[in-house]
């Protein structure tokens, strides 16, 4: 009997989904529902608020030093805790390496890839393989979407030179 429950329960679900999404895909199909729905999403999202007096920046490498590659970068964070990507915790966030690059936009995730480096597993520290030549290193705390806070816990840019 508690089976049979069960599955007429899950059954009951499906079939209320299903029309709900029917329902949904008909509302959306109208050419100008689509671009209405995006901004409503995006506005929905919101950024969080980032912890009074919180602060992010490099402890290593210095300012104007000069090093080897690779490099050994190492995070600092006060006033907010470190939680991983996809945990939404208050007063938390994880890191994202900007290298040789500004970041422009502060309401969408931060982008992924070589100049914008995530720490989705609450990483403190890493360890860069650059080119020689002078690089700028600088810190973006992001929520658990990799949105940064408002008001946006950036690092001063740190600016190093590597040695060949």
């Amino acid at each position: 009997m508690h089976a049979r429950f069960s599955l007429s329960l899950l059954l009951g679900s499906a079939l209320v989904l299903a029309a709900c999404s029917q329902e949904n895909a008909t509302e959306t199909a109208a050419p100008a529902a689509a671009p209405a729905a995006m901004p409503a999403v995006t506005a929905t999202i919101g950024r969080k608020p980032a912890p009074p007096g919180a602060v992010v920046y490099v402890i290593a490498p210095m300012n104007l030093q000069t090093l080897p590659s690779p490099v050994r970068v190492v995070f600092g964070l006060q006033g907010a805790g470190v939680a991983p990507a996809g945990v939404d915790l208050p007063n938390t966030g994880h890191h994202h390496l900007l290298v040789d690059t500004t970041l422009t936009e502060f309401d969408q995730p931060i982008p992924a890839d070589a100049q914008h480096i995530h720490f989705g597993l609450g990483q403190t520290e890493t360890t860069l393989e650059l080119p020689p030549g002078r690089h700028t290193l600088q810190l973006v705390l992001g929520d658990q979407l990799h949105v940064p806070h408002d008001p946006p816990l950036i690092s001063d840019v740190v600016t190093i030179v590597v040695t060949p």
